[in-house]
């Protein structure tokens, strides 16, 4: 039983605990949720509720004054406010992953996810945030039960297909750029960078995919097998396979073989014919012995003894 509820623990089947809360450690139910939220008492990883405010809060791409608002400066507010929160908190441990979601749903708007190498930095962080400040507003830190963010990113939403928008209850994760990640995590390569590849980066793979495919078969194109050297001409021409034979040659050589397999045949037939007859020949010789040894004992069985 113990082990039957250890397997199903913060899955669908668990009618316990939330497997939202679970994942993402965050439920759009909040305390109203009919399952129980359990909070970890330590855990790597970090939950800064609420802590990203986008300067396009209210409306997408519209300021608080109802302007239209340059995508790039969006995206320089939220660098300047990545690199300003990762130099905080590395001052803490080791960090391994820092996410922010992009969601727009109350239990996940601007939430901030730090994932430390070790519990113990995380649990330094903890104290040293607690109660503390940043741009006027209170930090709601805690311990998070997220460790996979995999499972708790919304798939689709990498792949620019998620029809949910900012309302999707898994994760939409921003983004920041490679300098600004290469310059943070240095040339180690980060949990973050290994789960949550950028799309770009999805297609530059992708590019280089269809690349490597074309370079393969323009190297066994005939205009490259013009271009190598005469050695690997002259071995290559030792391992082909012979020139096809004309039709005369050909018809000569199978009435060849046919003539062979009918030798062939023969010889085995009367092989079989030899073995035979000196089969039956053993057979009657055996049968003359066992007749003759019967004539023999019969007259002493009939002399017997008299009275």
């Amino acid at each position: 039983m113990a082990e039957h509820l250890a397997s199903i623990f913060g899955t669908e089947k668990d009618r316990v605990n939330c497997p939202f809360y679970f994942k993402i450690g965050a439920c759009r139910h909040g305390d109203r949720c009919s399952r129980l939220h359990t909070k970890p008492s330590i855990s790597p990883t970090l939950l800064l509720s609420n802590m990203y405010q986008r300067p396009d809060m209210i409306t997408p791409g519209v300021d608080v004054q109802g302007q239209p608002i340059d995508p790039r400066k969006i995206q320089d507010h939220f660098e300047e406010f990545y690199e300003d929160l990762f130099e905080e908190l590395s001052k803490y441990g080791d960090i391994e992953s820092l996410n922010v979601c992009d969601n727009l749903a109350d239990h996940m708007v601007g939430n901030v996810y730090v994932q430390f190498s070790e519990e113990e930095h995380a649990a330094n962080a903890l104290r040293n945030l607690t109660g503390r400040f940043y741009a006027g507003r209170p930090i709601i830190v805690d311990f998070s039960p997220v460790t996979d963010f995999r499972e708790a990113t919304c798939r689709q939403y990498e792949e620019n297909t998620c029809n949910r928008g900012g309302y999707c209850n898994f994760m939409h994760l921003k983004r920041i750029s490679r300098e600004l990640r290469h310059q943070l995590f240095g040339r180690h390569r980060s949990y973050e960078e290994r789960s949550h590849r950028s799309h770009s980066r999805r297609h530059d793979d992708r590019d280089y995919y269809y690349e490597s495919r074309s370079r393969k078969h323009r190297s066994v194109s005939p205009r490259h097998r013009r271009g190598r050297s005469r050695s690997q001409s002259a071995e290559g021409r030792k391992n082909r396979s012979p020139v096809r034979e004309g039709s005369e040659e050909r018809r000569a050589r199978i009435e060849q073989w046919n003539r062979e397999r009918e030798e062939q045949e023969h010889a085995n037939k009367v092989d079989t014919e030899e073995r035979n007859k000196d089969i039956i020949g053993y057979n009657g010789s055996v049968q003359d012995s066992y007749e003759y040894q019967q004539q023999r004992r019969q007259p002493r069985q009939e002399e017997g003894y008299g009275y």
